[in-house]
């Protein structure tokens, strides 16, 4: 409940100091902004890049077990015969 109660209080912060009638530093949170934003944005692009690389080899390795089980599955079938 504190850290909810916490969470709150830093988001009304948050915004009067971006008021202008407030502390006034919405200038300074716009250039800040304008500044992280392609940085935040590579951030991203990278994640999705490692995620995506992730999901090629779990597709790669599912597709190579379930050959794996057809393959024995074959075989098994040819030693009851």
């Amino acid at each position: 409940m504190f850290t909810i109660i916490l969470g709150i209080a830093c988001i009304a912060f948050a915004v009067y100091a971006c008021l202008p009638g407030g502390l006034g530093w919405n200038d300074e949170v716009f250039f800040f902004l304008k500044g992280a934003s392609p940085v935040v944005a590579a951030i991203i692009a990278l994640i999705a890049i490692l995620v995506g690389i992730a999901d090629i080899k779990d597709r790669r390795e599912a597709r190579l077990e379930e050959e794996e089980a057809l393959r024995a599955e074959a075989e098994d079938s040819k030693k009851n015969v």
